[in-house]
C-alpha cells in the first residue's frame, strides 16, 4: 500500500476490517449453530430411543396378553389334546384368523411344531422349528424370529390342561407379528426419525433409500458394529446422526433397530442464515465504505492541498495557495508549512547570493592569477623586445613566449564563455566522430611538448552521429590535454576508443598515467578545481561536462588507478525532440 493515497488506504482498511469481521462472525455463528444443532439432534435421538422403548414395552404387554388369551381358549386346549397334526393344522386356521397375528404356530409339549399359519413360502417349517427350539432354550416369553428375509416378533405361551399349577402342559402357542413396511413407518413416526431394522448384517426393513441401506451396511461393517451412542454417518451425499439399540440381547444373529436423524436436513437453514449474514455484511461494508469515504474526504482534502503545495515547492513554486482554514491539526501544519516555505525561500535567496559572491570571488581570484601570470610574461617579453641589440632568433623566441601567453589568456576567456553559454547555442550536424577525434589530436600536437606523444584511435562500427563538431572537439581536446599532462614522458601512451552501441556513441580516453589524486576525485568536474598543475585554470573538465550534457550525454570516470585513468563520454546518436525544437526556436 506504499503507492496508494491516504483516502484509498482508509477505504481499503475499512473494507478489509469489515470483511474480516463479517467472515469471522459467519464462521463463529456457523460453528456455534452447528454444534448446538448436533447437541439437539443427539438429545432428540436419545429421546426417540426412549420413546420407542416405551412404545415397544406397551406393544409387548398388549401382544403378550393376546397370546395368553389365545392359550386359554377351550377350543385350543381341546385341539391340542387330539395330538393329530393334520387335525390341528386344519382346525387351528380359524383360531389364527381370530388372533389377528401374522404368524401362528402350535407345538406339542416336547416343542414339535404341529401347525403353522400366516408365513410366506420362504419361511419354511424347518425354519420355524429351529426358531421355536431357540426360543424354548432362551426361556423368555417373547423373541425375534428371522427367516426368508422376514422378521417377526413372537410371543410364546404354554397351553395347560386345567390350571398351570397342575403341570398339565399340552403344548405351546406362538403368535408372531411381522416387521413390515407398515410397522416400519409407524415406528418411524413414533421415533420421529429414519429407522432401520437389522438382523445380523442384513437390513430387513427401513425408511432409507436402497443406496443408503447399502451404505449403512458398509459403514456398520467398517466400524465393527452399529453405534450404541450417537455418531455421525455419511450415507451417500447425506449426513446422519445414528444410534442403535438391541431388540433381542444375546440372540445370534443379533436383532437391532437403528434410529437415524438427518444432520444435513437439520442444518439446511444454515445456508439461508449464511445468505442473510452475507447480505448484512455486504450492506455493512458498503455503508461503512461510504461513511469512511465521506469522513476521509473531510480529513484528506486539506491534506491533498498541503501535498499539492509540497509538490509545487519541489518544482520551485513558492506562491502556491494553501488551505489554512479551520483550527485542527491539519490547518496548523499548513500554516507551519507556509512559514517554513517563506523561510526556505529567504534562506535559499541568501544562499544563492552567498554562492554567487563566492563563485565570483573564486573566479576573480583564479582569473586574476592566470591573467596576471600571462600579462607579466607579455610585459617582460615586450620590454626585452624593445632592446635594439637582439638577434632575430632572440626576437623570435621572445615573440613565441608572448604568443603562448596570449593563447593562454584566450583559452581562459573561451572557457569562461563556453561555461556561460546555454545548450541552445549548439549547432548539431551529422558528422563522423572519428574525424572530430583526429582534428582534436592534431590540435593537441600543435603544443611542442606533446608533439611526440603516441595517441592511438580505435573504432568499432560506424562513428556517425549528430553533434556540434566544434564544441565536442574542444571538449575532447581538453580530455586529451589532461591525459598528456598525466602520462610519463618516456613511456606514456594514450588510447581513444570509439564504439557504437544500440542508440549511443561511446568515446573512451585512456592513459597510463598515475591516476587522479584523491584530493580532487570527488570534485573533478567542479569549476576552478586544479591539482598539480602550474598553469591550470580548473575549467577544462567543467567545460567537458557542460558540452557533453548539452548534447544530452554524460561523462564519467570509469577507472582511475596507478595503472591509468579512463574517461568515458556517452552521446546519443539522435537528438531528442525537445532539444531539436529548442534549437529550432533559438535559430
Amino acid at each position: 500500500m506504499t503507492g496508494l493515497r491516504l483516502q484509498t488506504k482508509f477505504l481499503l482498511s475499512m473494507l478489509l476490517v469489515s470483511a474480516s469481521l463479517t467472515f469471522t462472525t459467519l464462521l463463529v455463528v456457523r460453528l456455534t449453530v452447528r454444534e448446538q444443532i448436533r447437541r439437539e439432534i443427539e438429545r432428540d435421538l436419545r429421546n426417540s430411543v426412549v420413546t420407542f422403548r416405551d412404545f415397544q414395552r406397551q406393544r409387548e404387554e398388549t401382544l403378550t396378553h393376546a397370546a395368553e388369551l389365545v392359550a386359554d381358549l377351550p377350543d385350543v386346549r381341546a385341539l391340542m389334546t387330539t395330538r393329530d397334526v393334520p387335525t390341528i393344522q386344519d382346525a387351528s386356521r380359524g383360531v389364527w384368523q381370530l388372533s389377528g397375528s401374522d404368524l401362528f404356530l402350535l407345538a406339542d409339549a416336547s416343542g414339535k411344531a404341529m401347525a403353522l399359519h400366516g408365513v410366506p413360502a420362504e419361511f419354511t417349517n424347518h425354519v420355524a422349528q429351529e426358531a421355536l427350539e431357540a426360543t424354548l432354550r432362551a426361556e423368555q416369553p417373547n423373541h425375534w424370529w428371522y427367516g426368508g428375509g422376514h422378521l417377526y416378533q413372537v410371543f410364546l405361551q404354554p397351553i395347560y390342561f386345567g390350571r398351570a399349577d397342575d403341570h398339565g402342559l399340552l403344548g405351546y402357542v406362538v403368535l408372531g407379528y411381522e416387521i413390515d413396511d407398515r410397522v416400519t413407518r409407524v415406528v418411524s413416526r413414533v421415533a420421529a426419525s429414519q429407522v432401520a431394522f437389522q438382523c445380523g448384517d442384513a437390513i430387513v426393513r427401513s425408511t432409507l433409500s436402497p443406496s443408503q441401506e447399502i451404505e449403512l451396511v458398509r459403514q456398520v461393517a467398517v466400524r465393527g458394529g452399529a453405534p450404541l451412542n450417537p455418531e455421525q454417518l455419511q450415507l451417500g451425499e447425506e449426513r446422519f446422526l445414528a444410534q442403535s439399540m438391541e431388540l433381542d440381547p444375546g440372540a445370534n444373529p443379533s436383532v437391532r433397530l437403528s434410529v437415524l436423524k438427518s444432520f444435513d436436513e437439520a442444518t439446511s437453514f444454515l445456508s439461508r442464515l449464511n445468505q442473510v449474514l452475507v447480505g448484512l455484511g455486504l450492506t455493512a461494508v458498503l455503508a461503512g465504505s461510504l461513511l469512511v469515504f465521506l469522513i476521509s474526504h473531510t480529513f484528506t482534502r486539506p491534506l491533498s492541498s498541503l501535498v499539492a503545495g509540497v509538490r509545487a515547492l519541489g518544482q520551485g513554486d513558492y506562491d502556491y495557495p494553501l488551505d489554512t482554514r479551520g483550527g485542527d491539526e491539519v490547518a496548523e501544519v499548513a500554516v507551519a508549512f507556509g512559514r517554513m516555505r517563506d523561510n526556505v525561500r529567504a534562506t535559499q535567496r541568501d544562499l544563492l547570493e552567498a554562492e554567487r559572491l563566492a563563485t565570483i570571488g573564486r573566479m576573480a581570484s583564479s582569473i586574476s592569477h592566470d591573467l596576471r601570470h600571462s600579462l607579466a610574461a607579455i610585459v617582460a617579453n615586450a620590454e626585452f623586445l624593445c632592446e635594439a641589440n637582439l638577434s632575430n632568433a632572440q626576437r623570435e623566441e621572445l615573440y613565441s613566449e608572448v604568443r603562448v601567453a596570449v593563447n593562454q589568456m584566450t583559452e581562459l576567456i573561451e572557457s569562461l564563455l563556453e561555461f556561460s553559454r546555454t545548450r541552445e547555442s549548439l549547432r548539431p550536424t551529422l558528422g563522423s566522430a572519428k574525424d572530430m577525434v583526429e582534428r582534436a589530436i592534431q590540435t593537441v600536437r600543435t603544443h611542442p611538448e606533446y608533439h611526440d606523444v603516441p595517441i592511438d584511435v580505435v573504432c568499432h562500427g560506424s562513428t556517425e552521429a549528430w553533434f556540434d563538431s566544434k564544441k565536442l572537439e574542444r571538449a575532447l581536446q581538453n580530455l586529451l590535454l589532461n591525459a598528456c599532462e598525466a602520462i610519463p614522458h618516456e613511456k606514456g601512451r594514450i588510447r581513444v576508443e570509439i564504439r557504437r552501441n544500440e542508440d549511443e556513441l561511446e568515446l573512451r580516453v585512456e592513459d597510463n598515467g598515475p591516476g587522479i589524486a584523491d584530493a580532487v576525485r570527488d570534485q573533478l568536474f567542479e569549476p576552478f578545481i586544479s591539482f598539480g598543475k602550474e598553469n591550470g585554470t580548473g575549467m577544462g573538465l567543467t567545460v567537458v561536462q557542460k558540452v557533453v550534457e548539452d548534447h544530452g550525454g554524460r561523462v564519467e570516470v570509469v577507472r582511475s588507478s596507478p595503472e591509468g585513468t579512463v574517461f568515458k563520454v556517452t552521446l546519443p546518436l539522435h537528438l531528442s525532440p525537445d532539444r531539436t525544437l529548442a534549437i529550432r526556436a533559438h535559430a
